[in-house]
């Protein structure tokens, strides 16, 4: 019976071999796909992007088959769902707090890259994918959440198009044309449910597959830095420091999969909203265009960067400075592998400087996104007699220090990544 099951099933892969390379991807991607054998902590990310990825998708297919992309409806079909949906609520959880935890992932990942140096030759293209890839989730992410159509995500999507008025000559078109409307309503409502739901998703499935090839084609990094590629068996012309990806790095994975889905369902049954950083309580109340909340600010995986907007100041009245900022401050990451000059890519062997700046940026991001959680005002203000302060708020002034250190990271990276001084890197991958 099991000869016969076992011919049966070799009868039918060979049939899809025919018409399909299946045995020929399984190969190429997974077992016979060699990565280095030094693969700690940090190389959980990746995968676990994957799997929230997924996750997302399968949540808000099952959502949209309840919300109504309607202005008067929509936030009781989040009610509706949340009450009367089976297991609705469980479905809502899982999309808002993968959401948060998509950015989670996807920024350790990030800063693994920074550390071990996967921006650098030949991975540039991989690096320019993720950062499309980073882009992409951000607009996915803003035009969710105008969704719900709670207060904050009214108050929150209308302070964030506004911003585009600031634009000279053309700003204003640009914001009648991204709300479809000359206020927010129920077209914007419309066209921001079909980029959430139909475009950017298509987009960011092309560039996360485009990302996984670009990334097989060249090879995984690892913590040495070391290109496993340089050293294979003269016979086998396998790498003499890697290992297939399947059953070693497939199983580790599964490890890395078990926890982090302990960590998301500790989070969605017993704090989904985290203290109102992944769900604001303002949020659970209908959009009002009459009442405006007493403090406005985006989802805590933004506000970094909107801290950066509002520590720029305004130039003859207009908040185009700071929307350059913001934007730059984004955009920035995709010319890193050209920024940095250091003869070793692993942190493990450069010097004290790249670890010194790289930490001053980690710092500066961290404070500066729980500023941006919190009005200008949370640590009062310098007084006024301070003349090179100007009586500014004390926040606003850190903020604008941070501001000028993550900038710096960047702006200085060609100086002290060449003058940096490194340690011998291996000729081979250590254990």
């Amino acid at each position: 019976m099991r000869e016969h099951v076992n011919k049966s099933l070799t009868s039918a892969v060979a049939w899809i071999d025919e018409r399909f390379p299946l045995t020929a991807n399984w190969k190429a991607h997974l077992s016979e796909y060699y990565a280095p054998k030094n693969f700690n902590f940090w190389y959980y990310f990746g995968s676990l992007a994957l799997l929230v990825l997924v996750i997302q998708i399968l949540t808000g297919i099952f959502l949209t088959m309840n919300y109504k992309p309607d202005a008067g409806m929509a936030f009781a079909s989040v009610e509706y769902i949340m009450r009367d949906v089976s297991w609705g609520w469980l479905i809502r959880y899982m999309h808002s707090t993968g959401a948060s935890m998509f950015f989670v992932v996807v920024y350790l990942h990030m800063f693994r890259g920074l550390l071990y140096g996967s921006h650098r030759n030949p991975r540039e293209l991989i690096w320019l994918f993720g950062v499309g890839i980073f882009l992409c989730l951000m607009g996915e992410a803003f035009f969710g959440y105008l969704l719900p159509w709670g207060q904050m995500s009214y108050w929150g999507a209308q302070v964030i198009i506004n911003l585009f008025n600031s634009i000279p000559f053309i700003g204003p078109d640009i914001s009648l044309w991204i709300r479809g409307d000359y206020t927010i309503a129920d077209a914007t409502l419309n066209r921001f449910f079909a980029f959430h739901v139909i475009a950017l998703p298509l987009v960011l499935l092309g560039l996360v597959v485009a990302h996984i090839i670009a990334l097989h084609e060249v090879g995984s990094n690892n913590p040495d830095g070391v290109e496993i590629k340089k050293h294979k068996d003269p016979k086998t012309h396998i790498p003499l420091d890697g290992i297939p990806f399947h059953p070693y790095y497939t199983v580790k994975d599964i490890v890395g999969v078990v926890v982090f889905l302990i960590v998301f369902s500790c989070v969605i049954f017993f704090a989904p909203e985290m203290g109102g950083y992944f769900l604001e309580a303002n949020n659970f109340i209908p959009a009002n265009p009459m009442v405006t909340p007493p403090h406005i600010a985006p989802v805590w995986y933004f506000t970094p960067y909107y801290s950066i907007l509002r520590a720029v100041p305004p130039l003859f009245n207009s908040q185009f400075p700071g929307v350059v900022a913001m934007g730059a401050s984004v955009l920035i990451f995709a010319a890193l592998p050209w920024l940095d000059r250091s003869p070793v890519k692993s942190i493990r062997y450069r010097g004290g400087l790249y670890k010194r700046w790289l930490t001053v940026f980690v710092v500066s991001f961290l404070v500066l996104g729980y500023l941006g959680t919190e009005p200008t005002t949370v640590w009062g203000t310098f007084d006024k007699h301070v003349i090179l302060l100007g009586g500014a708020d004390r926040a606003t002034v850190v903020a604008r220090f941070c501001t000028a250190a993550y900038f710096l990271f960047f702006i200085l990276m060609p100086w002290y990544t060449r003058i940096d001084k490194t340690k011998p890197v291996p000729e081979r991958v250590t254990s």
